[in-house]
């Protein structure tokens, strides 16, 4: 609790139109006293000296009250007297808000004016005079601080009546400029102003990502510091219309923080705002009130700022420490990715366990390096520490939780359109709902609409781009998808999406030569060998070519874990089981699914894995991990709707039971069509389900569903099944008594597999059969 009044004199506090004098215990408004008793007075004043944080009704009743004992009632009553002297109704608390369950804060921001260090004698319009007493040493600093502030404070009365900004401009915030000769005042400040800013519904910052790719574009490299002068020219470059300024300094043991306002056209100021921490731990409540002031004068109303309004200690972390660690962290996530970030951001939440902003940033990127059980871990306690956010932080927390640990898309996707209708301007919920709350349920449509809105709102954004040309190609829209690429790199983006998406669509269109520049490309980045090997391990498979596949695996498998990414080995491991047990080598198939578990227990390994052991007859222990994925995940919907179904009707199957098997996929039936979350399990459910009709006898149905199959081969890419489905129907086929479909069906698939492996027991079989066919007349 703040010190005795009797310690505090000679200070004058001003917040909206009011004044206050501890000193003479006098509230005026507009030159005229305010009449309050003097208890009241004295809960005001415990009030503004914690202005924004949260004060408890006891701890209110002991400063109060300090030697006697006062029922709550006293307490109540007394905030219902300073309300109605503030003029609030009961329908609007403006300047008091009570936090259930814990106590009442002041909502508006409070500026601190040292009535001893000045006394001013005339103010007209933007000239003001003041004397300043030389009392101590340095003095003349503070005075000449508060005339500035005093000054400007004139200014922007007389000079603005409007907004500032429009509703379509976007601002580019620019690092602070540090005098303290403290480094924890490096980064942290920026980085919690752009907390606070992006409270705001109305304000758009050029996002980080954007300001990086541009200094690259300008040069510069990307973690270059944003000083005015290239913090105005990014503004320019970008579109943007004013650049925010920032500065720290020391005024003997305080701090004085001021932001300016300019605009990147002309460099005219358009604001400015200076805002005193009296010590290094109020800086963080500072940077609160500073970005409060800052959003009133750009035009924002009063309601938005008093409904997205969580102090910066509330919405991040109380702790510079944590603070300064975390925003280091997401500066190098997003200038070099997020392996290089994460040793930060994780130190982050080891000084301060409760910062939920940091677990939900961490599950993100263990879930950019496959890590889900990390991600599912990190995005959990971010969720369970929800409270510790801003409005829309906790947007980001729970979208996140719900994608990467509950898996419920439909949820997502639902928290994503509030957040999107919340945030009219904020390109994530748009981006977020480019991907997998919409692909993964087969919305492509809806999933290239979101994607067109998150570049129109962020046109230096990879990932949108990458969205945009993904569901174009599971569309089978190969040209749009190429277009999207190409605009990509109109504006110098380039990511690891891309490369791989490039090798999608090289495959797709048989270019093979395509295919191995793409690869060189991709082993010249950090890390690309591990993916592109995996990637060509199911190119190889997909044509049959089983040897040369595992040589892939093998070299994907062992960069992964020379690179400690072991969740990513053992996905590499689930899809080579997969391609030995659809190729018909089941005993390495059943070896292959055994080293994926050893390696990692994540949902799409242990699916990828279970589903290999069900194919090699492993019944038993599929069932096992069936169940384990029917407890551990009760909420996700790749498992309940297309994991387990398809598990359960393999097992049936294996029994000999194809109506039950078909009976099982059923609740597959609605997402079915829908993009895999890795590089296997695409349309296995509609596979599966025309596998059960060939066994049941029901040729002219398995065809349908095996025409599926190759009508979305942009779905499909290089899995196995695509080509495997040309054999398949012509089975179907057979089944039917359509000897010329079917024969023309084999056909195909030998064609595809004119140069394959030619031990492979597929293979095999499918010469066989199509030698049985014989003429068709």
């Amino acid at each position: 609790m703040p010190a005795s009044l009797s310690q505090r004199t000679k200070e004058l506090y001003e917040f909206g139109p009011f004044r206050v004098d501890p000193e003479k215990e006098i509230l005026s408004r507009a030159g005229e006293p305010v009449p309050l008793t003097p208890k009241t007075f004295q809960i005001l004043l415990v009030l503004i000296r914690h202005s924004t944080e949260i004060v408890t009704k006891d701890d209110l009743m002991k400063t109060v009250w300090p030697d006697t004992f006062v029922e709550e009632g006293n307490l109540s009553r007394n905030i219902f007297m300073l309300r109605k002297a503030l003029g609030e109704t009961a329908q609007d608390h403006r300047y008091i808000v009570t936090v259930p369950g814990r106590g009442y804060r002041l909502a508006e921001i409070v500026t601190l004016v040292p009535e001893q260090a000045f006394t001013v004698i005339s103010a007209r319009h933007s000239e003001v005079r003041v004397d300043v007493k030389e009392t101590w040493p340095g003095r003349w600093i503070v005075g000449t601080a508060v005339l500035l502030a005093v000054a400007v404070g004139t200014w922007r009365l007389m000079s603005h009546r409007g907004g500032l900004l429009g509703a379509k401009d976007t601002v580019v915030l620019g690092d602070f400029t540090n005098s303290t000769g403290d480094a924890v005042f490096d980064e942290t400040p920026r980085q919690g102003l752009a907390f606070q800013l992006e409270q705001s519904p109305f304000l758009s910052l050029i996002s980080d990502q954007r300001i990086h790719q541009t200094l690259r574009l300008m040069g510069h490299p990307a973690d270059a510091r944003l000083t005015p002068e290239l913090a105005r020219e990014v503004c320019e470059r970008t579109g943007g219309a004013a650049v925010l300024e920032g500065s720290i300094a020391p005024i003997g043991t305080q701090y004085v923080l001021e932001l300016r306002a300019k605009s990147c056209r002309t460099g005219e100021i358009l604001d400015r705002e200076q805002v005193q921490a009296a010590k290094k731990e109020d800086v963080l409540n500072a940077l609160s009130q500073i970005a409060s002031l800052f959003r009133k004068r750009v035009g924002e109303s009063l309601v938005t700022i008093q409904e997205h309004n969580t102090p910066l200690a509330e919405a991040t972390t109380p702790s510079l420490e944590a603070l300064e660690t975390y925003s280091a962290g997401w500066k190098l996530h997003t200038t070099s990715g997020a392996m290089a970030g994460m040793p930060l951001v994780r130190r982050a939440v080891e000084i301060d366990p409760t910062f939920a902003l940091a677990h939900a940033t961490l599950g993100r990127q263990y879930a950019d390096l496959d890590e889900s059980d990390l991600a599912t871990a990190s995005t959990t306690r971010a969720w369970q520490l929800r409270d510790h956010a801003s409005d829309r932080e906790k947007f980001v927390i729970t979208a996140n939780y719900e994608i990467l640990a509950a898996g419920n898309l439909e949820a997502a996707r639902q928290t994503l359109e509030a957040w999107g209708h919340t945030y009219p301007r904020e390109v994530l919920p748009h981006l977020m709902l480019s991907g997998n709350p919409n692909k993964a349920l087969g919305r492509y449509e809806q999933a290239i609409a979101e994607a067109r809105r998150a570049i129109e709102l962020d046109p230096d954004f990879g990932m949108a781009y990458f969205n945009l040309a993904v569901n174009n190609v599971y569309l089978g829209g190969l040209d749009e998808a190429e277009n999207a690429l190409r605009r990509a790199s109109g504006r110098g983006l380039e990511i690891d999406e891309f490369i791989m998406l490039e090798h999608d669509i090289a495959f797709l269109k048989g270019d093979r030569a395509r295919q191995e520049r793409v690869a060189v490309q991709a082993r010249e980045r950090s890390g690309g060998e591990t993916w592109i090997s995996n990637k060509e391990a199911f190119v190889l498979a997909y044509s049959g070519h089983l040897q040369e596949a595992r040589v892939m695996s093998r070299r994907a498998v062992d960069h992964a874990r020379q690179e400690g990414q072991s969740a990513r080995a053992g996905l590499w491991e689930a899809g080579a089981s997969l391609r030995e047990a659809y190729l018909g080598d089941l005993p390495e198939a059943n070896k292959r699914a055994l080293a994926a578990l050893a390696l990692s227990r994540e949902r799409e390994v242990v699916y990828g894995a279970a589903y290999a052991l069900a194919i090699s007859g492993e019944t038993i222990r599929t069932q096992a991990l069936t169940d384990d994925l029917a407890r551990g995940f009760p909420e996700d919907t790749a498992v309940r709707f297309s994991y387990l179904p398809v598990l359960r009707a393999r097992i049936a199957l294996n029994n000999g039971d194809a109506a039950k098997a078909i009976e099982l996929l059923q609740a597959a039936v609605p997402y079915e069509l829908g993009a895999s979350h890795g590089l296997f399990g695409a349309l296995y459910p509609i596979y599966l389900r025309g596998e059960s009709y060939l066994l049941a006898h029901r040729g002219a149905e398995a065809a349908i569903e095996f025409q599926k199959i190759l009508d979305h081969r942009g779905i499909v890419g290089s899995d196995p099944i695509g080509a495997l489905a040309h054999l398949q129907l012509g089975r179907a086929f057979v089944l039917s008594g359509d000897r010329g479909k079917a024969k023309a069906a084999y056909e195909d698939f030998l064609v595809l597999w004119k140069d394959a492996d030619s031990d492979l027991p597929v293979m095999k079989q499918a010469r066989a059969e199509f030698a049985n066919l014989g003429p068709v007349h």
